[in-house]
């Protein structure tokens, strides 16, 4: 569809995306800031507050698989205010937590409400728009997506130091409701043809079978994966490397983590600005050169020298800023294909960049060591995606050639 043709303006649509994909990352960064603190409040270990994170993650990644289908089968809108409901009793189930075994039940039932944002925020804009008009909703898009996580724990670590924990999950609690507001009042339903038929196991399987043996599908989603990835197991990692290793509050942790942010921002700025002249596809290169420093920086400095704000917060504005020129192609070409199952396809996306970051997560919870973490798999997320996504490439431009 062109703009022209479209159900809701482009603006409506980017604001409205926008708004419904921040809700897993805000939800997954907003109480890192008081993880730490949350070892004390239930008298339990590092690894079981982590565990609350892991089990967000999960029932996040594992929820994208049949959301998407579900708006396929049911429409956008009303399964989208189902799931946004099942978020908000989750968020307020996690304020009254009286054990860290109750908060990790709460976390996974939040992580499976939130899954619906990141499904329809792509598959309304793939319902509309395509080429360059989808990538400059989409660049609206992925820096809702990644400045989540970055703006999010300076907000946590304020709440936290002027409140206390279960503030930051009544937060949480505010930012649902008016989601479900907009979600009634302004949201359009985009989906042109409903159907129960996406719901048979048979053409489920049919469905994400054609995603995942199509090259043209998973070199950008295997991209995004470990780039997004990366990003939501740095939100796992770095409070406890720069609360305990360096020793900052939760508030300068909170303060520490605008860098993080503002680097984003400004990739998404000059994203958008670039976008006015050339094809999204071409910044993709330069974002992944960015990712190769960025991820020798990180290895390197986190081996060498003692943690600092410099030296752990410098390579991951590179990186974020390299993801801010990655994201609008690749969230455009892994759905482009495939209008007929756009729900199914943003979901398979979705979860391989939760899923990224479980596994990084999990990697490095059993190291039992942040630092090292911090210095081997975080590194290592992206250059994997690049590899892969070339791979992928590679075998996209063979099928081409042999039609």
């Amino acid at each position: 569809m062109t703009a022209d043709s479209s159900i809701m303006s482009a603006r409506r649509t980017s604001l409205l995306g926008a708004g419904l994909v921040a809700i897993g990352p805000i939800s997954m960064a907003l109480y890192t800031p008081a993880m730490p603190a949350l070892v004390e409040a239930f008298g339990t270990s590092d690894s079981a507050v982590k565990l609350t994170l892991t089990a967000y993650f999960a029932g996040f990644a594992v929820t994208q698989l049949i959301c998407g289908p579900l708006t396929d089968a049911f429409g956008r809108k009303p399964v989208t205010l189902a799931f946004l409901t099942l978020y908000l009793v989750s968020s307020i189930l996690a304020t009254f937590a009286p054990t860290v075994e109750f908060m990790v039940f709460a976390r996974a039932l939040q992580g499976i409400g939130a899954a619906v944002g990141i499904a329809v925020a792509r598959a309304i804009v793939r319902d509309q728009f395509t080429g360059q008009e989808s990538a400059r909703i989409m660049n609206t898009v992925a820096m809702m997506l990644a400045l989540g996580p970055a703006v999010s724990p300076t907000i946590g670590g304020f709440v936290l130091e002027l409140f206390g924990w279960q503030e930051v999950f009544w937060c949480m609690v505010i930012y649902g409701g008016l989601l479900m507001v907009a979600v009634a009042f302004f949201q359009v339903e985009t989906n042109p043809s409903p159907g129960t038929h996406h719901l048979k196991p048979a053409q489920l399987a049919r469905n994400y079978t054609t995603l995942l043996k199509d090259p043209r599908f998973l070199g950008p989603s295997l991209l995004i994966g470990f780039g997004l990835g990366n990003l939501y197991a740095l939100a796992t990692v770095l409070p406890f490397v720069l609360i305990y290793e360096v020793g900052l509050s939760p508030s300068e942790f909170g303060l520490t983590m605008i860098i993080q942010s503002g680097s984003f921002i400004s990739g998404t700025v000059l994203t958008g600005r670039l976008l006015r002249r050339f094809e999204a596809r071409r910044l993709v290169p330069y974002g992944m050169a960015i990712w190769v420093v960025a991820s020798a920086l990180m290895c390197l400095l986190t081996l060498t020298q003692q943690p600092t704000i410099l030296t752990v917060m410098g390579p991951v504005a590179l990186f974020v800023f390299g993801l801010a020129l990655v994201l609008p192609a690749s969230f455009t070409e892994s759905m482009a294909p495939f209008p007929h199952i756009a729900g199914a396809a943003s979901s398979m996306v979705g979860f391989l960049q939760f899923g990224g970051g479980i596994v990084a997560s999990l990697i490095i919870a059993a190291l039992h060591d942040p630092v090292l973490g911090l210095a081997v798999v975080l590194p290592a997320m992206p250059i994997a995606g690049i590899v892969l996504n070339q791979i992928c490439k590679s075998q996209a431009l063979h099928m081409a050639a042999a039609e």
